[in-house]
């Protein structure tokens, strides 16, 4: 029974999994996996499936196009344009399943389903953490670390030995000569750790839906960041003619009225990295999302620290532009005549949510 139950869990996940993973750009597009989150697990909405039928009204009813009524009268209400007097119905209505998944199951499927390769840390980014592993027995210790099954046993083979014990009444008491501890000892692990800056434009013609945007797809490549890395730091700039380090909340619900100098972000994300993640400890990832709205002469300064300070620290430098109905756009196309072919540099226009998909496979896509 027990293993029948089991199978029957392992193939509805194995539906589900499937499930998500062929409506996964949906899901993408839409945010629905983002509502509801906690600690390890994701919720996911499912909604289930059900299939058309006819009823049949009681023969002589009438119905729509019957019985008395004049022409442009409006269905569902009295001659007299008096609203009718309902009652709450009876029947249930549409059921929502929400089905729990694990972070690392979430980044597997968009690993598989957009076809992302490994990330290979570089460098030596590898910190050395100090751990303790339960080694061996010793004799004292704390009543916390008593090993419980090797304390009876020692009692039982006394008790034996010394002829007190009784099959009849099977009492085995613990004396302290029996009593056994846990003893320890520090290891030293490796571990693999990753920073992540998200960079925004918050400035006037940075609106609301395009933050969104931003939110959604950071989500989905903090999912797949964390699944690669043993620890991702994740660190929040904002920006308009200044710019200024925040936490999460305020990254996504600031805007200012002032102009843009991107470099301004730049600026402060690599003074940052230089006095708190050097490159040769931390795997480094900067994506910075605007509209592309920038300052003219402020473009040349953007150009010369992501080619001189930026780049060479980074595993990935990621610039998303979303589209708004007031930014200019330029921006990009800036980059794109800087920067010929660096393999550490994604470019991505993101017009809408629909290219949310795209944009996330442009910036993992590349295994860096």
């Amino acid at each position: 029974m027990v293993r029948k139950i089991e199978r029957d869990q392992n193939r509805f996940r194995q539906i589900v999994r499937g499930k998500i993973k062929a409506d996964l750009k949906k899901y993408i597009t839409h945010g629905e996996m983002i509502g509801k989150t906690g600690g390890e697990l994701v919720s996911i909405p499912m909604p289930s499936i059900d299939l058309p039928e006819f009823r049949y009204g009681t023969k002589g009813s009438g119905g729509v196009g019957q019985g008395p009524g004049d022409i442009g009268q409006p269905i569902g209400r009295s001659g007299d344009g008096e609203e009718g007097t309902g009652q709450a119905g009876d029947r249930p209505g549409q059921h929502i399943l929400e089905v729990e998944l694990t972070m690392d199951e979430l980044a597997q499927i968009l690993g598989e389903e957009l076809e992302l390769p490994r990330i290979q840390p570089k460098g030596q980014a590898n910190i050395i953490e100090e751990k303790d592993k339960y080694t061996g027995i010793r004799q004292a210790g704390p009543e916390s670390l008593r090993h419980f099954k090797r304390t009876y046993k020692k009692a039982l083979k006394r008790q034996i030995a010394s002829n007190t014990y009784n099959p009849d009444d099977p009492v085995v008491i613990p004396v302290r000569e029996d009593k056994l501890y846990r003893s320890w000892s520090p290891i030293y692990l490796p571990q693999t750790n990753a920073v992540v800056f998200y960079l925004m434009d918050v400035s006037g013609s940075m609106t609301d839906d395009q933050k969104e945007i931003v939110r959604i797809e950071a989500f989905w490549i903090d999912t797949w960041l964390r699944s690669q890395y043993d620890g991702v730091t994740t660190r929040y700039i904002i920006h308009d003619a200044a710019a200024k380090e925040v936490d999460e909340h305020t990254f996504y619900h600031t805007r200012e009225s002032g102009g843009t100098r991107i470099s301004s972000a730049y600026r402060l994300a690599h003074k940052i990295i230089d006095a708190e993640h050097p490159p040769a400890d931390w795997n480094i990832y900067v994506l910075h999302f605007s509209d592309g709205d920038n300052w003219g002469e402020d473009n040349r300064h953007c150009v010369e620290l992501l080619r001189n300070d930026l780049l060479p620290k980074c595993n990935l430098f990621g610039y998303g532009q979303v589209e708004s109905p007031y930014g200019s756009g330029e921006f990009i196309r800036e980059l794109e005549d800087a920067f010929e072919d660096e393999p550490n540099l994604a470019l991505s226009e993101i017009r809408d949510k629909e290219g949310i998909y795209d944009s996330i496979k442009e910036f993992l896509g590349r295994g860096r």
